[in-house]
């Protein structure tokens, strides 16, 4: 089940940027005939809004959000642990009211006309409930993976042929943005 939503979300994903970049050529293109489709970048802008949340879970599922962990990356494996653990309830919490304000926003603008397009502006807003919504399962999936595993929540699993196990107390090596 997990593959098919994952695939789906992929999908969706390169569909929604295959959308805005249509959109955007579309509009361009036609301003420079002198017949400008106006609903085009009204289109593009929504199609944008739900790509960007489609992106963070991509990154959330990888791990591979920005993050500063010089520090963290120094500290004994059960300390990061921990750190990693509470971010995660408090990313949890962040979730829950963004979404929890999402909907109330796209409460607030269903009668609201999307610019020159004609659908209701409550489809943008809805972005943020329903992004929120999927990140905060993805996490939540993860932080019981982790609690369960005694893994890592964020960060990349410590690999074991370095000796970098979660009971010998090192920290894991993680390559930073400079070695990339």
């Amino acid at each position: 089940m997990s593959a098919i939503v994952i695939r789906l979300e992929d999908a969706i994903g390169r569909l929604l940027l295959a959308a805005v970049v249509v959109l955007v050529f579309t509009g361009a293109l036609s301003r420079f005939v002198g017949h400008p489709i106006i609903w085009s970048v009204d289109m593009a802008q929504a199609a944008f809004v739900w790509l960007c949340f489609f992106g963070a879970l991509k990154a959330m599922r990888r791990k591979a959000h920005i993050g500063v962990d010089y520090f963290v990356a120094k500290l004994p494996f059960p300390a990061r642990r921990a750190i990693e653990l509470l971010l995660a309830v408090v990313v949890l919490a962040f979730l829950a009211t963004m979404g929890w304000f999402g909907i109330q926003l796209t409460l607030l603008n269903t009668a609201r006309i999307f610019g020159d397009s004609g659908i209701s502006y409550a489809w943008v807003t809805a972005a943020v409930p329903a992004g929120c919504l999927a990140l905060a399962l993805v996490l939540l999936a993860q932080l019981v993976r982790a609690i369960r595993s005694g893994g890592l929540v964020y960060s990349p699993e410590p690999r074991s042929d370095a000796g970098e196990t979660p009971d010998d107390g090192r920290a894991a090596r993680v390559r930073t943005a400079g070695e990339l």
